[in-house]
């Protein structure tokens, strides 16, 4: 990115700052005891979803914002792995927002690795995307990741951040 930020306001850059927070932490949970990463996602996932509920750029382009899919499935399922180990057999928690749920006579189940995992490769992708590139790519990015905030991601992060609270609080 160089040093012409005319395009990105505050909050964009901020966000950039989080994500690159929330893969460095993924990146290194297997380093930590469960009760430190809960508290460090509990710490990270609300700022990044406000940040995320106010993206916007000082840009306009007639292109399609785009976001490079960088991350490999082995980087996804390294971190994926080790959040599984990390979180044990608090890992499944039962999601009832989940659309299957309401034809189900069971309950659906989900997993806060792959939640978490799955966040990390939104802003491993988004990172990988802006670093070392012009404003413009970087807006065209800020742009794409929130409306996939809009479209699926920030429905993840809710339903992980929702199990996280109920561990950490737990009596």
């Amino acid at each position: 990115m160089n040093d012409n930020n005319s395009v990105l306001n505050t909050n964009s850059i901020a966000f950039i700052g989080l994500a690159n927070e929330y893969c460095q932490a993924m990146r290194t949970a297997s380093q930590t005891e469960p009760d430190e990463f809960i508290d460090k996602m509990l710490h990270l996932l609300p700022r990044l979803y406000i940040s995320a509920t106010d993206l916007s750029v000082n840009y306009v382009e007639d292109e399609e914002p785009l976001i490079d899919s960088a991350l490999e499935e082995e980087g996804y399922e390294s971190v994926r792995r080790d959040v599984a180990a990390l979180m044990g057999e608090d890992d499944i928690y039962l999601e009832v927002f989940e659309e299957d749920m309401k034809y189900s006579e069971t309950p659906v189940s989900a997993s806060i690795a792959e939640g978490l995992a799955d966040l990390y490769q939104v802003f491993f992708n988004f990172i990988y995307t802006v670093q070392d590139t012009t404003d413009e790519v970087t807006a065209m990015a800020i742009l794409a990741i929130r409306d996939d905030f809009r479209a699926y991601w920030s429905a993840t992060l809710c339903n992980v951040l929702r199990a996280l609270n109920h561990l950490k609080n737990r009596i």
